[in-house]
């Protein structure tokens, strides 16, 4: 008979299977991209395969609890698991550090046992991690060899993504480079680690290193290592410390592997959750909805010899970069939508070089730059002028909707928003400090379970349970997804709420309105956050009323 070990975490599920000498013989770790009792089941029966008959279980992990409850299954606290752990495997470690996917914990050992542990923030671990990467355009193992050649150090908000992204994201359109960048990330998760979770107790002696992010990242270690002034051990197992931990406090009772595996389909009504309404009560309403928004994006002007003449308009933003040609009479001939990724200036470059190669004749009659790079793409290509964003959102809606009478952008990082009144800007409301609630936001989220943005937003707008995240601010919305999936809330249900938890950021906490009030009779959205149905959706069953989305 075995003892096995199940870590459900908030990313990933790692399995340990001792045999009965206690011996390792068998360790498995994977993402489960927010499908845990899917997941869960897979593991079990293949478990049940490779292990016939039944064996002594037990779970832990931030995740597990829920499908611990469900099944019946002994459960153990990680904190006691990895200290069980800790005990049999490294009885002579002082201190030990433990980074997951959304969890940070020290674990002190001598001078009497304490142990300290983030709350609901996951500033400083493997999440914080992600986003950066996704932020830099690169992967984990890039971040890594890339800090290896850096020259220096940024400081970088770490106790939430999003304030690193506020940091971060002018330091990319300024030409920082991601050596140094990456670099300086890591340096920001040993500061929220040391400085957020010791609370001044000194972490000295035997130091042991584990979780996913210090195991896979070296150069974060050895920033570990210099700022601690010691050689901290990164030990065998150390991806899997919870879950021998619980494999070693498994009771006596046996399962059988294969029949637990076949009681979780059972568990697809397990949903305790507040809910929402779905964002389509049926077909009908998705059908109206795809009539009213349908739009394509315009054609590029056929290529011609005859001599054409183009206005150049320019937006260099937080996370993009777009540019337009428009014909003198103000329609759109040619456009790009890149991500910036740190070079807007080789991507203006790129888009006038293709335009003058499908345009051989054309004649620039003016241009004119805005948004985050506005000073470098002015310096760079001799942009006739600048124009404030506002100035640009309210001209470009005006065309649309003459009659405009509220503009609201969601882009990367900011919210912008205008009320107009009798053809001026009367009232702005901008995000300030704080980034979330935001494109990234959602592109964060989305990579994180495994999804590309479109296939996200596909399967927002196909759930039957939005969970209500409320319109908290979205730093603390990583611990609400982790209940939510403790609560057997389906992936679908977690996107779709998600995608209304940024319409309510945006009406609640940047606009501030009101219970009854009115934003306008003919709002107009802009902003990369706004091509995704699901988002679009959400703003206009929370204002009760449709609104105009421009095809361009």
């Amino acid at each position: 008979m075995h003892r096995i070990g199940l870590d459900i975490g908030s990313t990933t599920i790692k399995t340990v299977v001792l045999d009965e000498t206690g011996h390792v013989c068998h360790t498995q770790y994977e993402r489960h991209f927010s499908r845990i009792a899917e997941k869960a089941r897979e593991v079990l029966l293949a478990l049940g395969k490779k292990f016939p008959g039944k064996h002594r279980l037990c779970i832990s992990g931030s995740a597990g609890i829920g499908l611990s409850e469900q099944l019946g299954i002994p459960f153990a606290q990680e904190v006691f698991a990895t200290r069980t752990a800790v005990t049999t495997l490294r009885p002579d470690a002082d201190v030990v550090i433990e980074l997951g996917g959304e969890d940070a914990k020290i674990l002190f050992l001598t001078g009497g046992t304490d142990f300290c542990m983030n709350g609901s923030c996951a500033g400083g671990t493997g999440a914080f991690i992600d986003q950066m990467a996704t932020l830099l355009q690169i992967s984990q193992d890039e971040m890594n060899a890339l800090a290896m050649n850096h020259e220096k150090l940024y400081p970088v908000a770490s106790r939430c993504g999003v304030f690193a992204k506020t940091d971060i994201q002018p330091l990319i359109n300024e030409g920082a480079t991601k050596e140094d960048l990456s670099a300086s990330i890591f340096q920001a998760v040993v500061s929220q680690t040391i400085a957020g979770l010791a609370h001044g107790r000194p972490i000295a002696g035997n130091v042991v290193y584990l979780g996913g992010p210090l195991t896979f990242f070296s150069m974060l270690r050895d920033t570990f290592d210099r700022n601690l002034h010691l050689e901290g051990t990164c030990p065998p197992l150390s991806l899997y410390y919870v879950a021998y931990g619980a494999a070693l406090l498994a009771a006596d009772e046996a399962f059988d592997l294969g029949k637990l595996a076949d009681r979780i389909p059972d568990l697809a009504g397990w949903q305790s959750y507040d809910s929402l309404r779905p964002l389509f009560r049926d077909r009908r309403e998705r059908i109206a909805f795809e009539d009213r928004y349908g739009q394509d994006l315009p054609e590029p002007l056929a290529c011609t010899d005859e001599r054409v003449s183009f206005f150049i308009g320019i937006d260099a933003g937080s996370t993009t970069t777009k540019c337009a040609a428009l014909r003198e009479d103000g329609t759109i001939a040619f456009y790009r939508y890149l991500p910036s990724g740190g070079q807007p200036v080789s991507h203006v470059r790129d888009f006038l070089l293709v335009l003058y190669d499908r345009y051989p004749g054309c004649r620039i009659l003016g241009s004119a730059a805005t948004g985050y790079g506005e000073d470098i793409i002015r310096s760079a290509f001799g942009v006739d002028l600048g124009v404030v964003e506002t100035v640009a959102h309210y001209t470009a809606a005006k065309a649309y909707d003459p009659d405009v009478d509220f503009i609201i952008d969601i882009g990367g990082q900011d919210i912008k928003c205008f009320r107009i009144r009798n053809g001026a800007i009367d009232q702005i409301f901008l995000n300030e400090a704080c980034s979330s609630g935001c494109g990234s936001f959602l592109q964060t989220f989305a990579q994180t379970l495994g999804y590309d943005m479109e296939t996200f937003c596909d399967h927002a707008l196909k759930g039957t349970r939005p969970v209500d995240l409320g319109s908290r601010c979205t730093v603390f919305m990583n611990s609400s997804v982790k209940q939510a999936q403790k609560d057997g809330a389906a992936m679908e249900d977690i996107a779709a709420g998600l995608a209304v938890s940024v319409v309510k950021n945006a009406l609640y906490k940047v606009i501030r309105l009101k219970q009854g009030q009115k934003l306008g009779d003919h709002i107009i959205v802009q902003g990369g956050t706004f091509l995704n149905d699901a988002v679009l959706r959400a703003f206009e069953l929370e204002l009760g009323m449709p609104v105009t989305r421009p095809a361009a």
